[in-house]
């Protein structure tokens, strides 16, 4: 059974008009002429999606630890009929996300990031809003990436613990299984995400609301647009990247029933005291991902090693008994201190960077090199503050 909804163009000023609004958005003001438009009774979840209440929280996320933009404040201004026009926007199916602006980030390597405008990062954080428990119910627990009570930490922990298992701490031989997918985030094919998605959602407007997010961050070929490829950089890449590979992660987990098996975005390890099952394995592997997924590892960031080698994963190199950074992390926060030397950052911006470099360095034994570049750091600002003396 279908129902009638009512939508409006021009709403009462202040506060009030979101008393007029209910939570499943029945009305949404009459003071122009109203158009009508007919939802299904099975298109609750699109309803609680385009809810005020789901926008005013989508916003809140969308503008946290931005709160001093200029575009964030611009919207703030009007924050209710800013609001309320999304609503319209979407219940009326004339939702149309803007063009990304795209920039090449090199860190050192090279990226695309694509940054949606900021009206449109609300409507993808009310999507994920509501999406979000539906599909973490399925994920496994050794998927760490954008995922809340996980991230790095979890992930170098978790690793620590399948790697004292696997060699009996450090008593017996252990291997791990290395791989990357090659270009994941340009590779993701749509028709095969959207088949996943709709295993769990039924609701026709959420689906399109999503097409509509795919095809406009799509990458271009020929000219034209095409049906693969997610953008860096939006919250809807990260969340539908574990959507895409949890079918991986089950085939993994359930088909292969291998335990120690650690995921971080397309980052991936297994852990095994037998070279020889993890090279079965790897086989096995590129064939699922090829088949079901479109996806081809990467040749030359695919490989098996002994762990007294040394493994690079999540930013370290993990070795028997300790941690140590990368050399282009290091590389990285002594070019922001030259930075800070040539004038281009000041004190505070230099230290605001230290503290999140500091956070993520002391998951490994990187205590004199902590103390080192803080040494190097205050030097620095002494010869900038006394230039006679330097």
């Amino acid at each position: 059974m279908a129902r009638l909804l009512h939508v409006g163009n021009n709403y009462n000023n202040g506060l009030n008009a979101n008393n007029n609004l209910n939570n499943n958005g029945q009305f949404l003001g009459m003071t122009r002429t109203a158009k009508t438009i007919f939802m299904q009774e099975d298109n609750k979840l699109w309803i609680e999606l385009c809810s005020y209440n789901n926008l005013e929280l989508a916003f809140l996320k969308a503008r946290k630890r931005k709160t001093k933009k200029l575009y964030v404040k611009k919207f703030e201004k009007n924050l209710i009929q800013n609001l309320l026009d999304l609503k319209e926007e979407l219940l009326l199916q004339t939702y149309s996300p803007s063009p990304l602006t795209t920039f090449i980030l090199r860190d050192p390597k090279t990226r695309k990031i694509s940054k949606s405008e900021f009206r449109d990062r609300i409507i993808h954080h009310a999507l994920v809003n509501l999406l979000e428990p539906i599909f973490e119910k399925s994920f496994i627990y050794d998927s760490y990436a954008n995922r809340k009570g996980k991230g790095t930490s979890k992930a170098l922990q978790r690793f620590e613990y399948f790697k004292r298992q696997v060699s009996m701490n450090n008593t017996a031989p252990c291997f791990i299984l290395k791989e990357d997918i090659k270009h994941y985030f340009e590779e993701v094919d749509h028709e095969v995400l959207l088949k996943i998605i709709q295993k769990k959602i039924k609701d026709k407007n959420v689906i399109c609301l999503i097409k509509r997010i795919l095809v406009n961050g799509a990458g271009r070929s020929g000219g034209g647009r095409t049906t693969k490829g997610m953008p860096l950089g939006n919250l809807t890449s990260q969340f539908f990247a574990n959507v895409y590979l949890n079918e991986f992660d089950n085939f993994i987990k359930r088909r292969l029933q291998i335990k120690h098996y650690i995921r971080y975005v397309d980052d991936f390890v297994i852990l095994d005291s037998s070279k020889q099952k993890l090279e079965e394995t790897l086989g096995e592997i590129k064939s699922f991902l090829m088949k079901k997924l479109k996806l081809e590892l990467h040749p030359d960031k695919t490989r098996i090693l002994a762990i007294p080698r040394g493994l690079d994963f999540i930013g370290f190199r993990n070795f028997p008994n300790h941690k140590l950074l990368r050399k282009r992390n290091i590389r990285k926060i002594n070019q922001k201190i030259s930075n800070y030397a040539n004038g281009k950052l000041v004190f505070s911006q230099i230290m605001n960077y230290f503290i999140g470099w500091k956070g993520f360095a002391e998951l490994g034994n990187t205590f004199k090199r902590r103390r080192n570049i803080l040494k190097v750091i205050y030097k620095t600002k002494f010869q900038n503050q006394n230039p006679h003396f330097s």
